[in-house]
């Protein structure tokens, strides 16, 4: 689901409503310890939840006063995102 490689948080497998939740908080937990990207790669399902989650962890690494970079969007995540006109919010990472 997720698992830290070095300052990025990779995330796998499916981020659905079912197991956001979980995602979310084991997010939170690694953008405190200090993550400053997320590489969404390994993401093999999604829906609307991702896109939540990821911009509640984009509010929570500005509140503690850090920068977050998102790398491997999914072209199904960039269409929700465009659809919702935040798709400028996520700032990308370098591939």
């Amino acid at each position: 689901m997720i698992r830290r490689e070095g300052a990025a948080i990779v995330v796998s497998g499916p981020v659905t409503l079912a197991n956001a939740a979980l995602v979310l908080e084991a997010g939170y937990a690694q953008i405190r310890e200090g993550a400053g990207a997320v590489d969404l790669a390994e993401v093999t399902e999604l829906d609307s939840s991702l896109l939540a989650l990821l911009l509640a962890w984009l509010r929570e690494a500005r509140r503690l006063g850090r920068g977050l970079q998102f790398a491997h969007l999914p072209p199904g995540l960039e269409t929700i995102a465009r659809v919702y006109g935040v798709v400028d919010l996520l700032p990308s990472a370098p591939h």
